[in-house]
């Protein structure tokens, strides 16, 4: 999987209207000093995460652009699009006349935000890496929309979701070994210090992918090596490829996780979008690894 950072150079403006609250200088998560202003009317969203993040404090009506892949709720896919978030139409970004524009590091390319910049529109980053930094990132875009109070509330919905599945696979010892497929050809899982690994641990499993490569690739040989007890499937492509991929797996008759019909297809953004909907994931991750819990 590519990952382009997003380490976009340091802003220097002076802070124009700051004392009467029109804007502020303020660091994003990146440590870059970014003129953002008191009360931004119009947002244009880098990523899918964010633009999740922004419906899901209210404050929807303030974005007026998009991604491509920007596809929930299901309000923001008639937004304007602005490209992907790997490869973002500058002249359309520009055309939207935003006044902040809010992207990740994960993803956006660091020359959109240089040439942005240089047009005096504020690009500030986020660098959400596991779930606690979701949580700051929720409450971080939260003060810059003016929506403190609803960040605060996602964020303890979080907390209490993410507690009462602790709470759940607590009763048992069983931490059964789970594969998660995110790419079909080749097959690719997760490694350590990725979103997905931290889900299935805390979900109650072990992650046998896991291990200092974030996206580790496989031959089937390999996996089958593995004796996973649980597979979980999901891709970015959707369609008849999640129905094909696990028909495979199942003709493997003597892996654990096929005698016990613990193959799953599961939604990809509920695991791979740093947003409240991580909770989501983790829940229905918890009920497929430890469906006798429930």
């Amino acid at each position: 999987m590519i990952r382009i950072l997003f380490l976009g150079v340091a802003f220097s403006l002076s802070v124009v209207g700051a004392a009467t609250g029109e804007a502020g200088l303020l660091k994003d998560q990146l440590g870059r000093e970014v003129l953002v202003p008191d009360n931004p009317e119009r947002v244009v969203s880098l990523a899918p995460s964010i633009t999740e993040i922004v419906f899901a404090l209210g404050e929807g009506h303030r974005l007026k652009g998009v991604t491509q892949h920007c596809d929930f709720p299901p309000e923001a896919g008639s937004l304007p699009k602005i490209g992907s978030y790997v490869h973002p139409d500058l002249e359309r970004i520009v055309a939207l006349k935003p006044d902040l524009c809010l992207g990740t590091r994960d993803g956006n390319p660091r020359e959109v935000a240089e040439q942005l910049e240089a047009l005096k529109i504020p690009v500030y980053a986020v660098n959400p890496k596991d779930l606690d930094t979701v949580k700051d990132t929720l409450l971080e875009i939260g003060r810059l929309l003016n929506a403190e109070k609803r960040a605060e509330i996602l964020v303890r919905e979080m907390r209490e979701g993410i507690e009462k599945v602790k709470s759940r696979v607590a009763n048992t010892e069983e931490r059964p070994t789970v594969f998660f497929q995110i790419g079909i050809v080749p097959i690719v899982s997760v490694g350590t210090h990725t979103f997905i690994d931290e889900l299935i641990t805390t979900a109650g499993g072990r992650n046998l992918a896991a291990g200092p490569t974030p996206y580790p690739r496989f031959s089937r040989e390999q996996v089958v090596a593995l004796e996973p007890e649980v597979i979980i499937i999901t891709s970015m492509t959707r369609g008849q490829q999640f129905e094909a991929v696990r028909d495979e797996w199942n003709q493997w008759g003597n892996l654990p996780a096929v005698r016990n019909h613990h193959v799953y297809i599961v939604e990809s953004d509920l695991f791979d979008r740093p947003s409240p909907r991580l909770v989501e994931g983790l829940e229905l991750l918890a009920r497929l690894i430890h469906p006798e819990l429930w």
